[in-house]
């Protein structure tokens, strides 16, 4: 089946034209300049027309299916379908949903005791073909956790496994290394009393550093043959950047520090960093302004994290306050995410590509997405 985009600002890696996007049989058929005299063509009106954002670390899934603290939904795979639809509606095509391995239970629902239901719900959501997106798995590695590695080993071969990211939330360090921070993003979502977060926070430090040490090596040694990127997360010095490398790690995920991210750089690992961060103007937990790394250079790729529609409207941001062209903004939630996860089948407008296609358009400092096509059929 044909799908014809026309009168259309199209987004291409190096330009944008007014023209016309031909979909064919779920990939770019051709792209031309000027409008299409067919009859079926779709107008758009003068939208944007960009390739299907790609989201490669989101925790999105989390929040439908514990929607409250301690509430945990009674089916996962209800949950996954409302994420799955709220992801369409932000424009992403393909998304590497993010699922916490050997994270420290503690909380009242801790991230270790949801991990079975949430792989179970996009495993079988993908199988059935209920999904409006693509789905692909993201294990996020907490090395402080004590059951990381029995808790891992058994999915290794899951097909849908397409990124793996070290992490080390121990509290005091990193991401949590302000723990005024850490205390009002426990206790708000997790529903701990003061005393329970300082018990909490005491048993982390007290574990944390000697499961990590004991973990590290055996994760490692895990991906090392199996093809899955591999990524850092919240590097804070120069060292992290430097373990994160002999690790054997490609990419720099949220660095905290403008020095971390641009070594990172420096020595060649691609960096991703939170698009609500753009949008909110800072990081809600004390790191580095994202759009000071994207003006600075050192910022390669965004991730939605915790908010699907920042996305475009971080690309919007970056484009209307701090000089990065809207052209260049796509590209870090497109082709660049597509780069680095070594998926060359997507992530540019181009014939022979996947027909992963978003029509937006802006209205003031917002953008609003219109439709969107993923391998060429309409998912909204």
């Amino acid at each position: 089946m044909q799908t014809i985009l026309t009168n259309a600002r199209i987004v291409l890696e190096d330009e944008v034209i007014d023209g016309t996007l031909l979909l064919d049989e779920g990939r770019i058929a051709a792209i031309d300049q000027g409008r299409s005299a067919v009859a079926t063509a779709i107008d758009c009106q003068g939208d944007w027309v960009a390739p299907g954002l790609i989201e490669m670390h989101t925790d999105n899934l989390e929040k439908h299916y514990i929607p409250r603290p301690g509430v945990v939904w009674p089916n996962a795979l209800a949950a996954a379908l409302a994420h799955d639809a709220q992801m369409a509606a932000a424009g992403v095509t393909t998304v590497y949903d993010a699922l916490c391995v050997g994270y420290e239970r503690g909380t009242k629902v801790s991230r270790a005791e949801i991990f079975n239901e949430l792989l179970a719900a996009i495993c079988t959501g993908v199988a059935e073909g209920v999904f409006r997106i693509d789905h692909r798995l993201h294990f996020r590695c907490e090395l402080s956790g004590a059951d990381l590695v029995p808790t891992l080993k058994p999915h290794l071969s899951n097909p849908l496994l397409g990124l793996a990211s070290l992490m080390d939330h121990t509290p005091g360090q990193r991401q949590w290394r302000d723990l005024a921070s850490l205390k009002t993003y426990t206790m708000g979502t997790s529903g701990m009393t003061e005393k329970e977060f300082e018990a909490h926070v005491d048993q982390r430090i007290a574990t944390g550093s000697t499961n990590a040490t004991a973990n590290l090596p055996i994760v490692i040694a895990m991906f090392r043959n199996l093809g899955v990127p591999l990524a850092t997360h919240d590097d804070t010095t120069v060292q992290h950047v430097e373990e994160g490398l002999a690790a054997g790690a490609s990419i720099s995920e949220f660095p905290t520090t403008l020095e971390a991210a641009a070594a990172a750089k420096e020595r060649g690992l691609a960096t991703v960093a939170g698009a609500p961060n753009v949008v909110r103007g800072g990081s809600h937990s004390g790191g580095v302004s994202v759009a000071l790394l994207a003006e600075r250079g050192v910022l390669d790729g965004l991730s939605s994290d915790y908010v699907p529609s920042s996305l475009l409207q971080a690309v919007v941001g970056l484009d209307a306050g701090h000089g990065i062209p809207l052209r260049d903004g796509i590209g870090m939630v497109t082709w660049r995410i597509a780069d680095m996860l070594g998926i060359a089948d997507r992530g540019r407008l181009a014939p022979g590509l996947r027909a992963d296609v978003v029509q937006f358009r802006v209205l003031g400092s917002t953008p609003v997405v219109r439709a969107s096509w993923c391998a060429g059929n309409r998912v909204l």
